[in-house]
């Protein structure tokens, strides 16, 4: 009857652990680099940001910067993003990771990045929208600093 007691109690210690879905957040928060590669399997793309997360799966994106000029956001750019994080018992992050970077002034051109976050890396695909010459798709590799 002792060993059910305590199986019990293990047990119920192991749900209470694995609760909540952003428990996690906080595993985001940091300096990532980025590097999106083209269907051509060129670089067409490199940024450096700041993630932080909300509680509520929001992302703020800080200190944004892509290290590849692009005439396609001369004008300046915005981020949004979110996620929907987790963790498992041996302390790893894992989920979903979502951001857009549009670009500013009269050009209405759409950087969308949809991935997975593993640990320190953020992966998926790309796509750009938007005027003449701002198209293109393929995948991305984020890496905390």
């Amino acid at each position: 009857m002792k060993q059910l007691a305590v199986a019990l109690l293990v047990a119920v210690g192991l749900v209470l652990v694995g609760c909540g879905s952003n428990s996690n957040s906080s595993d985001i928060n940091g300096t990532w680099n980025a590097n999106l590669v083209g269907a051509d399997n060129q670089t067409a793309f490199t940024f450096g940001t700041t993630l932080s997360a909300g509680s509520n799966g929001s992302l703020s994106i800080s200190s944004f910067s892509f290290n590849t000029s692009s005439p396609c956001f001369a004008s300046g750019e915005t981020e949004t993003g979110s996620f929907g994080l987790s963790g498992n018992l041996n302390g790893q992050t894992n989920g979903t990771f979502g951001m857009t970077i549009k670009s500013q002034g009269s050009a209405s051109n759409a950087l969308v990045l949809n991935g997975v976050v593993a640990g320190n890396t953020i992966s998926g695909t790309w796509t750009l929208t938007g005027s003449t010459g701002c198209t293109g798709s393929g995948t991305f590799t984020m890496t905390r600093m």
